[in-house]
């Protein structure tokens, strides 16, 4: 079956009726943007998932209760460099300086207004300067695709390629755009929802309805990527919806709310990879598959244990085709099956080779083995033949530059 979405230029400012600005602030990054804004004239129901840590910054606190409060969302501001994270009550009154500067410029509440935040943690935020920052991209905001990719790079700490994407789609007989960016490149790690993420659409549909689908998609889109084992305190994904595409709303889960749901797993699918195969340091996107599971969570559970294993990420680095490795962490992930039923694979644009058959170790051409091991993108197929679930994670390689780029983070 055939798509029912396309792929189209553009990011946060596809949609219609959303816009968007950068500057550069100076909030800790020197002669390059660090602030970003995506504005709506239009109130938009707006949906969002966060970070499951326990330390959450304030800015992360502070978009929890706009989204839980069921009022309309005009704009988002987020800056790099310094994360508002264990701030107290200084980091809270950023955010509310930030939200009411927006008021200020823009005329809308800044109830309205969410914050995000990405850097150091630990380091009160300047808002003097958040408060110049949002002056500036007020008088700024462009709907255009520029505009937007200049605001998905404004929001890149460690990350070196800026990331975004768009779909259109049609709904009640409605062209609809959906368009996002993220960022996002070490402190990644299952179950936390994502780094920082930023979707519009143009479409009408329920709040209840949103929510729902973004929660739904994420388990198998950003909850699946893992970079280095921990989870950052200040994972926000946001979504905005203006109904400018002017369909019937959507309110029920009918065939335009799959239609919905398939391209907003397009969109977060596309953005979690760019975000792992940017790991810090990393020079690979690293794909663990698993099919003919027990039970969904038993797939999810392998897969993500095999990119989250150290010695599996060094593994592909080296291109070493040591499947012990992704063989032990399945057998340490919780999940319960019988390695005499397990079948593995490694493959890559450069050919596919199998190495383990139900217990059995096999004979291979190692040559051939790490050749597939040395491609920019590599997928360890596991084979469990136990059920008809199936699940897939991505990460990257484990390099010496991640250790020197969190060596002196803070420098």
């Amino acid at each position: 079956m055939a798509e029912e979405f396309t792929k189209v230029d553009g990011g946060v400012c596809a949609a219609k009726g959303f816009a968007a600005a950068s500057c550069e602030a100076n909030i800790k990054y020197k002669n390059r943007t660090d602030m970003a804004m995506v504005f709506s004239e239009t109130p938009c129901e707006c949906a969002g998932t966060f970070t499951s840590n326990v330390v959450k910054a304030a800015c992360v606190q502070w978009d929890q209760k706009i989204v839980a409060s069921g009022k309309p969302l005009h704009a988002v501001v987020v800056n790099s460099g310094i994360a508002n994270a264990c701030t107290g009550q200084e980091g809270f009154d950023a955010c509310e300086a930030t939200a009411r500067a927006v008021e200020a410029a823009l005329g809308v509440g800044y109830d309205s207004v969410a914050v995000a935040s990405t850097g150091v943690i630990g380091m009160q935020l300047p808002v003097d300067k958040l408060v110049s920052g949002v002056k500036k991209m007020s008088g700024a905001l462009e709907a255009s695709n520029a505009a937007g990719t200049a605001a998905a790079k404004a929001i890149m700490t460690t990350d070196t390629i800026h990331k975004e994407v768009a779909v259109t789609f049609t709904a009640k007989g409605k062209s609809v755009t959906l368009g996002g960016m993220s960022k996002g490149s070490g402190m990644i790690h299952p179950n936390m929802c994502t780094m920082l993420a930023f979707l519009t659409t143009d479409l009408a549909i329920e709040k209840a309805l949103l929510q729902e689908a973004l929660s739904e998609v994420v388990k198998d889109t950003f909850n699946m990527i893992t970079v280095d084992g921990d989870t950052s305190t200040n994972d926000t994904l946001i979504l905005m919806a203006n109904g400018l595409a002017e369909n019937d709303k959507i309110t029920s889960k009918d065939e335009d709310y799959e239609t919905f749901k398939a391209a907003l797993f397009f969109v977060c699918r596309y953005l979690a990879r760019k975000m792992a195969g940017d790991g810090e340091g990393a020079s690979k996107l690293f794909e663990a598959k698993v099919v003919n599971a027990k039970s969904k969570e038993d797939a999810r559970t392998l897969s993500r244990a095999i990119v989250a294993s150290n010695l599996s990420k060094a593994a592909i680095y080296g291109c070493d085709a040591n499947f012990g490795r992704f063989l032990c962490a399945m057998g340490y992930s919780g999940a319960l099956f019988d390695q005499n039923d397990v079948e593995l694979f490694f493959e890559s644009a450069n050919g596919r080779v199998q190495v383990f058959d139900k217990g059995i170790p096999l004979t291979f051409d190692e040559e051939l083995a790490a050749n597939i091991l040395a491609a920019s993108e590599v997928t360890i197929l596991v084979d469990m033949h136990e059920g008809d679930a199936e699940a897939t994670a991505w990460g990257c390689d484990l390099t010496y530059d991640y250790v020197k780029i969190n060596a002196d983070y803070r420098s």
